[in-house]
């Protein structure tokens, strides 16, 4: 067989990385770069950046695949900017112009409107969102000049801080639970204020429990002489549950799928919460689980026993 097309061995590699996602790249062509830079078997994010935005986007690779759901339901929070007096089709800067308006509202007139954004809110999904219909996303149908009906869902703020004006860029920091769209809150906010407006920039600070501490660029990873000394474990996904210590003989079990009443076992000390937690032995993750009533322990999330 010609060598050149023989099929690349890929390594098996488990963790997460903390990217910096440059503007003009989607979510899915990141993780393919950074894929390939690590040589990495299998990979998936936890929830897209639009092109234009940048900032955190956490990749999983491996066994931390297995938890990448749970940032998908983490409160995320950004920096953005949204341009008053100027919509665009797309809501943010990669669209066409839709409408300019003159802009003249005081920072007073901002605060007031800022306030009725913040806790829960009806937010109505953009057009341009990877949302499907019939099995089709509604970006395309966007493009093809088609608008649907969209029901308004429920999302919380947070958080939503004025951090300065300087007509016509508005910065703000925003903390709000699964499902928002920003360029929407932006879009939003422009027609409270009666001038209209779009997203300028936006960047993502923290999803979940992870912040932008060991954040890194992919020239960052691809200049690196051992890339894989960058990514974070596998428990940087799960950090905000609490955590059960399982002696050999329990780990063994639970590894089998086994539940265990940890009541029954007075070496084990078990947190005074019920629900999800993670579980070690030593200073190895096991997999998740949740904790029920009568301190049960049933296993959700297993890690592979082969990987170290």
């Amino acid at each position: 067989m010609n060598q050149a097309r023989m099929k690349r061995v890929r390594d098996l590699v488990d963790g997460v990385l903390l990217l910096d996602k440059p503007v003009g790249l989607s979510s899915n062509d990141a993780l393919i770069k950074a894929k390939r830079i690590l040589n990495a078997k299998k990979a998936g994010h936890t929830g897209t950046l639009d092109p234009f935005a940048t900032g955190l986007l956490p990749l999983c690779f491996g066994e931390a695949t297995k938890f990448s759901q749970d940032l998908l339901e983490a409160d995320k929070s950004y920096d953005t900017i949204v341009h008053l007096g100027q919509t665009t089709d797309t809501g943010d800067t990669e669209g066409q112009v839709l409408e300019s308006r003159e802009v003249n509202v005081t920072q007073a007139q901002i605060e007031a409107v800022l306030a009725q954004f913040r806790g829960p809110i009806k937010q109505v999904p953009p057009m341009y969102s990877a949302l499907k219909r019939d099995g089709k996303p509604l970006y395309e149908y966007a493009r093809e000049g088609i608008t649907l009906e969209r029901e308004a869902r429920d999302v919380v703020i947070h958080k939503l801080e004025f951090i300065s004006y300087e007509a016509p860029f508005l910065k703000l920091s925003v903390t709000c639970s699964k499902g928002t769209y920003i360029r929407v809150l932006g879009e939003d906010i422009g027609k409270a204020l009666g001038c209209g407006a779009h997203l300028n920039a936006l960047r993502r600070t923290q999803v979940g429990a992870l912040t932008t501490e060991r954040m890194i660029t992919l020239e960052e990873l691809a200049a690196h002489a051992a890339p894989l000394t960058l990514l974070s474990p596998v428990d940087a996904l799960l950090s905000s549950f609490p955590a059960v210590q399982l002696n050999e003989a329990l780990a063994k079990r639970f590894l089998n799928g086994q539940r265990l009443p940890l009541g029954k076992e007075p070496s084990i000390t078990v947190p005074p919460v019920q629900g999800r937690v993670r579980v070690y032995l030593d200073d190895k993750l096991l997999g998740t689980a949740i904790l029920a009533e009568y301190s049960i322990l049933q296993p959700e999330r297993l890690i592979a026993v082969s990987h170290g």
